[in-house]
């Protein structure tokens, strides 16, 4: 896999210094903006590390395509830069992609995951191609072409955080099929369905997103609150 140097993610981070480092990663198209129904509660118990990936938001949009690798190890070089060794990590839709990869690439460096609305290998690579054509000027092909490329099946075995995927009941684009197949290719990993959501379940469904997230963390944030 040829990769591009990471560049420098704009970033937030928020929360108990103290506290255990949570990395929120956003979906293809969206800023950390994403996640704010999300970050209220999260920021209580975590140190909250939300991003923009390259091409989105306020960070660089380098000359494409990129690869799922580009994408994961631009996460681990603002972890490196930020001083962070060890973290959760919580992705939605390309970026639950970039959380598996993360996972099998670094699994030393990663606690707990969870991924929403994902798919480690999408079928029909010709219709990202001509999304990735139409916004050709943007770093946003960019990440198209990383979906386009992108076939993590081979590396879901690997994986040892334990996993929590979450699936929208409705999604057309990440059907509950594709959480099934992550689920049942990482070790005892686990679904939750959400009923009434599509493909941004944490938009549309924020109680029952934000609730499976606190329950998979406990372990990770529980210990540390106690003290």
């Amino acid at each position: 896999m040829t990769m591009q140097g990471a560049v420098a993610l704009n970033h937030a981070l928020e929360g108990p210094e103290e506290a255990p480092v949570l990395v929120l990663s956003n979906s293809l198209g969206t800023t950390l903006g994403m996640w704010d129904d999300q970050a209220p509660a999260l920021r209580e118990r975590f140190r909250l590390l939300r991003y923009d990936g390259r091409g989105h938001g306020g960070s660089p949009a380098p000359p494409g395509p990129y690869t799922i690798g580009d994408l994961g190890s631009d996460v681990l070089s603002l972890l490196d830069g930020l001083g962070i060794e060890h973290a959760s990590f919580c992705g939605l839709s390309i970026g639950g992609m970039v959380g598996m990869w993360l996972a099998s690439e670094a699994p030393e460096r990663f606690e707990r995951l969870v991924l929403c609305c994902t798919a480690a290998r999408l079928l029909a690579p010709e219709a990202w191609q001509t999304r990735a054509q139409t916004v050709r000027a943007e770093g946003y092909a960019g990440c198209c072409e990383a979906i386009r490329d992108m076939d993590l099946r081979g590396r879901l075995g690997s994986i040892s955080a334990p996993t929590l995927v979450i699936a929208g009941a409705e999604d057309p684009a990440t059907p509950p099929e594709h959480g099934e197949l992550i689920r049942d290719s990482i070790p005892d990993a686990s679904l939750e369905l959400i009923p009434n959501a599509a493909h941004l379940a944490n938009v549309e469904q924020p109680e029952a997103v934000t609730e499976a997230i606190l329950d998979h963390l406990a372990p990770v944030s529980e210990p540390r609150r106690e003290r």
